[in-house]
């Protein structure tokens, strides 16, 4: 059929000023929500085209909630259709054509997607023309679509743009905040601290200074801080060297860390203390940035702190006199002659560091002898190392002394330090030196001699700075005659000789201990002692105590405890009161005991019915200390179970 020319013509007309005014619609878009843009759209469909039914749907590809808008009235069959097609839109690839949508008068309908696959979303529309949907119709709705999810991706953008400014702008005031409230906080920390920062462009001579550097130079805060500025501060006679010091790290570019005084206009004089970092900037240029403290109140308390020290020097010193007068060294209690003349003896000894031999009967405190020299001595801020060598197993006693390697023995699993090591710079007290076995002997020899040891097992040779002090309740020339004991360490050990005297020779001391250890013990009972019984000083007194001051403090120890009143009473029944033979220092065991010691030990242990310490025990009848005793007793393989009674 013949189509009218005129009529085509005025077709084509309106089809291009419908396509003109559509291209203008996306500049009256700009900066429209997304939901007007699709309410426009629908809108423009609708009227420019005479739609009886339109619907825009835009989609996010950024996964925001899709925008629907529905125009006209008409036929119900074109909206379930399309509904259908929404639940499937994923597959809606091409336009698509309804010839008739079975309304109740003819109609046609359209659905075109946006983007593959409608990923943009859609447009469809609906209309009684009997030539609906022509080519231009078809055209104009894709034009206007593109147009529309252009615009809405636009505005879309523009959203995120405007929340992206807003989140941007809270997280620079709230960053600002925060840098504020770090200044304020940099500002009263360096003010509560009297720390300063600053810093120094060397290229240009500028300097910048913080508010608390402004104050410690007392400075006004509109002063221009310059490198003569601060020379005009500096004392007269530090200037010189801050000068120098200047100039080194300006040349050099050195960090600087240094003390010097200010001069302040007040005539007063500040301590400050410097510290500085050089690095280079970008271009190379040299710059410095540092603190400076003000260390005034430092430096008064410090030579507050010099005073007293001094004065209280002055005073220990006067102290140390009154101590040296005293009677009591540590727990050496008394005021006897032959104490006193002991007690010189430590005193003159005691700063040296010669090797220090001590003799005595058990129990006459030795080792509160080995520890006063100790105490008095340039040591005595360094270790005091006990080693009993009798309590030690002949095998083991090497280690013990000089420590061992992994390995070097069964049951050396790892590397053992001695006791010359752990009293390095220190003392270390040696009791009981003569029970040392052969061997041991020679590697202590080595240390008097050489000062130097290696431990068993090992290789590398350890340097030792100790003082030694020894002691013995054995006659140690005896010892070197059976050839039980080296005369070469002998004469190394006897540098300084002390004895210790025993209690029956310091008869004078007996009241002073007694009421001492009374003392002692009764505060540790909670109890008042306020008298001593006549007839039980009269025993003390009496007693010949082989224990020596060991047994009288076992005695007062067991006394107290039993003690009811406050009157001291001690049970004679516990002082033992069988014949002694008192074996002076020179005479422990004799050569009888050396030649016959199993004989002497075993009719001992039947005297004291195979006890073997305490008053009445075997190892007060022969002169030796229990722990001695026990060691012989294992060596010589005797039963002392078989002496007790039955």
């Amino acid at each position: 059929m013949l189509r009218d020319p005129d009529a085509e013509i005025l077709r084509l007309r309106t089809a291009l000023r419908d396509l003109v005014a559509l291209s203008t619609i996306p500049a009256a878009w700009v900066g429209r929500e997304p939901s007007a843009i699709a309410a426009g759209l629908a809108d423009v469909l609708a009227g420019s085209l005479y739609l009886d039914f339109a619907f825009v749907r835009l989609c996010d590809p950024r996964g925001g909630a899709p925008i629907e808008m529905t125009r006209g009235n008409a036929w119900k069959a074109f909206p379930e259709w399309l509904q259908r097609h929404l639940a499937v839109v994923g597959q809606l690839s091409r336009k698509e054509i309804i010839p008739d949508l079975g309304g109740a008068e003819p109609s046609r309908g359209i659905v075109i997607p946006i983007g593959i696959n409608a990923e943009g979303g859609l447009v469809a529309a609906a209309s009684n023309r009997t030539d609906f949907p022509t080519e231009i119709d078809q055209l104009l709705l894709s034009v206007a679509a593109n147009h529309a999810a252009t615009a809405f991706q636009s505005a879309r953008l523009e959203q995120e743009l405007r929340q992206a400014r807003t989140e941007l702008e809270i997280k620079v005031a709230e960053r600002t905040a925060e840098l504020r409230r770090a200044a304020t906080y940099l500002a009263e920390a360096q003010r509560l601290s009297h720390t300063g920062s600053f810093g120094w462009m060397v290229s240009s001579g500028e300097i910048f200074w913080s508010e608390e550097t402004f104050r410690i130079f007392d400075c006004d805060r509109a002063t221009k801080p310059t490198v003569e500025l601060v020379l005009q501060r500096v004392h007269p006679e530090d200037k010189v060297l801050v000068q120098q010091l200047l100039d080194r790290a300006s040349r050099d570019g050195t960090d600087f860390d240094f003390e010097h005084r200010l001069l302040m206009p007040d005539g007063s004089i500040k301590y400050v203390h410097v510290v500085s970092h050089g690095m280079k900037d970008d271009l190379g240029n040299l710059e410095f940035v540092g603190s400076v403290m003000d260390v005034t109140a430092a430096k008064r308390a410090y030579r507050e702190i010099q005073a007293l020290q001094d004065q209280l020097q002055k005073e220990n010193i006067v102290l140390r006199e009154e101590i040296d007068n005293a009677s009591m060294f540590e727990e050496i209690v008394g005021a006897s002659p032959v104490l006193q003349h002991v007690l010189a003896r430590i005193a003159k000894v005691a700063p040296t560091d010669s090797t220090v031999l001590i003799t005595g009967e058990t129990g006459t405190g030795k080792e509160l002898i080995a520890r006063a020299i100790h105490k008095r001595s340039q040591r005595s801020a360094r270790a005091f190392v006990s080693v009993n060598c009798a309590a030690t197993p002949p095998s083991l006693i090497a280690s013990e002394l000089f420590g061992h390697e992994k390995g070097a023995f069964t049951g050396a699993l790892q590397r053992r330090l001695g006791r010359f090591e752990l009293a390095e710079g220190g003392t270390i007290f040696l009791d009981e030196i003569g029970e040392l076995p052969a061997d041991t002997q020679i590697a202590l020899l080595r240390v008097l001699q050489e000062r130097e040891f290696e431990r068993v097992g090992g290789t590398h040779t350890i340097r030792a700075d100790v003082r030694v002090i020894a002691a013995t309740n054995r006659d140690l020339n005896a010892a070197i005659a059976a050839g039980t004991f080296r005369k070469d360490l002998y004469y190394r050990l006897n540098v300084f000789p002390i004895e210790s005297p025993p209690l029956r020779e310091r008869q004078d001391d007996i009241l002073l201990l007694v009421e001492y250890y009374i003392d002692r013990y009764a505060s540790k009972a909670g109890k008042t002692i306020r008298s001593i019984e006549t007839k039980t000083l009269e025993l003390l007194k009496s007693y010949p105590w082989p224990g020596n001051i060991r047994e009288l403090q076992n005695v007062i120890e067991r006394s107290v405890i039993l003690c009811d009143t406050e009157t001291f009473s001690v049970d004679e029944a516990w002082l033992a009161r069988e014949p002694i033979q008192t074996r002076l220092i020179s005479q422990p065991l004799s050569d009888q005991l050396l030649t016959h010691e199993k004989d002497m030990i075993e009719a001992a242990l039947a005297e004291a019915s195979g006890r073997v310490s305490g008053p009445s025990g075997a190892a007060a009848k022969l002169g030796l200390p229990p722990s001695t005793l026990e060691s012989k007793i294992r060596s010589l393989k005797i039963s002392k179970h078989r002496f007790k009674p039955i």
